[in-house]
């Protein structure tokens, strides 16, 4: 049996990769031409490479020839900006119409799609704990990313439709030693060298990298057709985030608090300067408003149907800390 996996060289990716390897499973990545190989590390000589991108169609497919299954991992992060949104649209949602509709012509028996808390919607910023039921709702509230992960969703189940065979897994904020500058892993190297001047108000669901790979596997051997399951181990604060990796690394954490007010001038000025000397700003508008805020989420469903389990953030922390030092 073959088992393609895009996004292979991301902190999912190969987390998902090595899962899929230690159960014996033949793996094939598709994977640009200039991905960084770090996060796969040996295991990059145990899987078959197939070089292309998810918006070109041509090359997804030539990778999906005699896939039996699929874990569609591949997605591009950001907040906000012209190019983010351009290049998250691009990748997020026509890469995965090219995976669902290549899936479909292949043949494709399974597909796990990997989508994310942000695809449930972020409508209503007071209704509690969400899970898989909360229901979409076009809003100013959403981010970007959010939209164009409901709009990939909205591609799976075009799929399905037209009988595909795919399971969906939104996790929450995915924490793992992964590359740095990027993902969580650059709030921890922030947290580490002291340089997070103040903790946002808001919290969110967290949730170990390695626990959303098992997750994957998980959906695929018993999710339903059709179904969203979410991986997601804690909901904590910012605050507590942020002082558990300063405990984890023996450092200070900042005492300040950036409210909501102070945290939107901070960013208009770093979009603005981002913008008249062409680098990326730290922060953006949409990352306060959302960081500002606090989104809980249920790993119920996930535990009752998959028997997925999740380890604590401590003992997350913990293993960043010994990794990274």
């Amino acid at each position: 049996m073959t088992t393609l996996v895009t996004g292979a060289t991301g902190l999912v990716g190969s987390a998902v990769v090595s899962e899929l390897i230690n159960r014996g499973e033949s793996v094939r990545i598709l994977r640009r031409e200039k991905s960084a190989m770090d996060l796969l590390g040996e295991l990059a000589d145990k899987v078959d490479h197939r070089i292309g991108d998810v918006t070109d169609r041509v090359s997804v497919d030539e990778a999906m020839q005699g896939v039996d299954v699929l874990y569609h991992v591949a997605a591009r992060l950001g907040f906000g900006g012209k190019k983010e949104t351009r290049d998250m649209m691009r990748v997020n949602v026509d890469g995965t119409r090219n995976v669902v509709d290549a899936a479909l012509h292949a043949g494709v028996k399974r597909m796990v799609h990997t989508s994310s808390i942000a695809a449930l919607g972020r409508a209503d910023w007071s209704e509690g704990v969400m899970d898989e039921n909360s229901e979409w709702q076009d809003s100013p509230a959403n981010t970007v990313y959010g939209v164009s992960k409901h709009k990939a969703e909205l591609e799976v189940f075009r799929g399905i439709a037209e009988g595909l065979d795919a399971v969906m897994v939104n996790p929450s904020m995915i924490f793992g030693v992964g590359r740095p500058g990027e993902n969580t892993r650059q709030l921890v190297d922030q947290v580490r060298r002291r340089q997070l001047p103040a903790a946002p108000t808001g919290g969110n669901g967290v949730v170990d990298v390695l626990d959303v790979a098992a997750g994957h596997l998980r959906a695929m051997d018993e999710g339903g057709t059709g179904e969203r399951y979410i991986l997601s181990g804690e909901n904590l604060s910012w605050r507590t985030i942020i002082d558990m990796v300063a405990e984890g690394f023996g450092v200070r954490p900042p005492r300040l608090q950036l409210s909501l007010p102070l945290g939107m001038v901070l960013a208009t000025v770093m979009e603005a300067s981002g913008r008249l000397f062409r680098f990326r700003p730290l922060i953006t508008r949409e990352a306060v408003t959302q960081a500002s805020r606090t989104f809980e989420y249920s790993n119920k469903k996930a535990v009752d149907e998959l028997a997925c389990t999740f380890r604590p953030f401590q003992e997350t922390i913990e293993r960043i800390v010994r990794a990274i030092g």
